[in-house]
């Protein structure tokens, strides 16, 4: 019998497709992710489907859109009955492991309204074996720095205020004041190193994930000097924030309310008062958050060499959302911008990866994950999941029936610290917008403001909105029929493929068909 695969999950937090070396990030440093590149396929169209933390990975840990899993927003409960990539495991014999967090707020019919996970953002999705926790509230990195005999300051989160006491809070050049070797991504690499020294030879799947470059955008030494602000590009966006805001309501409600304290710890004003040298400071500490994380990869990847598991192991590295960094006036991951879409996707198989350092242009979505882990592995895929197995682009690349665009969610009702709903007069139902997208052209649809339609050959960055032109009608009305076609070929499948008969219950196997080109619809 052939030894059974391990499987490394690593998940990155905020990292946006276009900060890889291997699809033109020269600026980057980042040897192991350009070995893991190497070795395996990178996906250059790989989008998450819904943002921010907690909706996305509800998407990628169970395989299913925003519009079926229905965990809406951070803090919005994800319902118990829904199949996930830890509950699938265990089906097939696999003990998940996971590092890091999940942002999953329980189901409360399954628990009472006095659990202590209802007065945190997020906790820990059921069926994963926590082995590194950083949630509730960033408790087990906390705890493990009071461990490691580091004195933490009162508020602790003080630890990412630039270093030296008199320094100013926001966007800096200067060290945070932990040390690397203290440092979360230290943390959750040590975290990883226990786990896979003590589990040996046996099989193995480890969820590894990683807080950064989410912010606060301060890095440790020597990271915050290792790149350079001349080095980054500057911000696209228009001339003002005010123009900017004037292409849709839900655009200039987020233009005039996030604020830089949400991104550097201790800074006052709003995100829009950033100036393009405050920009290229706070790309360059992203990207050094960024080599941070790649050196505690290497760590990772060096012991997985060393004792042999290398080849019979499957690594996929993703993220769960991108991040603005600036672009459109932008600080985070909102609304319907590719910056904060567009994730990076890498995968090596165990053993022969006949595509090794190719690059896939197809289009991948994260409900495309855990098929993928789960057909590598031998197990059965939900039907009511949403994506599909990407190991035939691995091995052999795109079928001819392959979906020929992305689709993304959002969901912008009230949180506790953020208030598009009541800012823009809408029924908490209506904050929802879905986009569809290929390489020529993007339709947004909101359930409860005007649509938003971009020409991306001639306007890549989407400035300009031709949803209101007459002369765009017909392509408006098209790119809608295909939105609303794939909405109802993905409604809530899990029991639709059986039938009662005169002779009993018939169970039909009915694969889930392709997206067809809008003249076929």
């Amino acid at each position: 019998m052939a030894r059974r695969k391990n499987v490394l999950l690593i998940v990155v937090d905020q990292w946006r497709a276009d900060f890889i070396p291997h699809l033109g990030a020269g600026f980057l440093r980042t040897p192991n992710l350009d070995r893991l590149c190497r070795e395996g396929v990178t996906f250059r169209n790989h989008v998450t489907n819904t943002v921010p933390c907690g909706p996305a990975r509800a998407s990628l840990l169970t395989g299913l859109y925003l519009m079926n899993h229905r965990a809406v927003q951070n803090t919005v409960p994800l319902d118990a009955r829904h199949a996930n990539l830890g509950k699938a495991l265990r089906l097939i014999g696999y003990d998940p492991a996971l590092i890091g967090y999940t942002t999953t707020t329980p189901d409360p019919r399954t628990t009472g309204p006095r659990d202590p996970r209802f007065t945190t953002l997020g906790d820990l999705m059921d069926g994963f074996r926590s082995v590194g926790a950083f949630e509730p509230s960033m408790d087990g990195y906390f705890g493990w720095l009071a461990h490691k005999g580091y004195a933490l300051p009162e508020p602790r989160e003080n630890i990412w205020l630039p270093e030296g006491m008199d320094a100013e809070p926001g966007v800096t050049a200067l060290p945070c004041r932990i040390p690397r070797e203290l440092s979360d991504s230290a943390y959750f690499t040590e975290r990883a190193l226990t786990y896979l020294k003590g589990r040996g030879k046996r099989p193995w799947f480890l969820h590894l994930g990683f807080y950064r470059p989410h912010p606060p955008f301060i890095a440790p030494a020597p990271y915050n000097a290792m790149y350079s602000s001349d080095e980054m590009s500057g911000p696209i966006r228009r001339d003002t924030w005010q123009e900017e805001a004037a292409q849709h309501p839900l655009l200039d409600h987020y233009l005039r309310h996030v604020a830089q304290g949400s991104f550097f710890r201790g800074a006052e004003g709003a995100a829009n008062q950033l100036d393009e040298a405050a920009i290229r400071q706070m790309r360059a500490t992203y990207c050094g958050l960024i080599t941070e994380i790649d050196d505690c990869l290497g760590q990772v990847f060096a012991h997985l060499q060393e004792t042999g598991q290398w080849e019979e192991t499957m690594v996929i590295f993703t993220s769960d959302h991108g991040e603005q960094l600036g672009d459109h006036w932008l600080l985070g991951k909102i609304g319907y911008h590719d910056e904060s879409f567009r994730i990076p996707l890498v995968i090596k198989d165990a053993g022969h990866n006949p595509r090794a350092g190719e690059v896939e242009a197809a289009f991948t979505e994260s409900v495309d994950v855990m098929p993928t882990i789960l057909a590598a592995l031998g197990g059965d895929i939900p039907r009511a999941c949403d994506g599909q197995d990407l190991m035939p682009l691995v091995h052999s690349g795109a079928p001819s029936d392959w979906r020929r665009f992305a689709f993304t969610e959002y969901d912008f009702r009230d949180v506790f610290y953020s208030r598009p709903e009541t800012s823009l007069g809408l029924a908490m139902d209506d904050c929802a917008l879905c986009a569809i997208q290929d390489g020529t052209r993007k339709y947004v649809h909101f359930s409860g403001l005007p649509p938003l339609f971009f020409d991306l050959e001639r306007d890549p960055h989407m400035f300009e909105n031709l949803a209101d032109r007459p002369e765009h009608a017909a392509e408006v009305r098209d790119w809608a029929q295909r939105a609303l076609s794939h909405r109802m070929r993905h409604a809530e499948r899990t029991l639709t493929h059986f039938r009662a008969t005169p002779s009993g219950l018939e169970e039909r196997d009915t694969p889930s068909r392709p997206a067809l080109p809008i003249a076929a619809q």
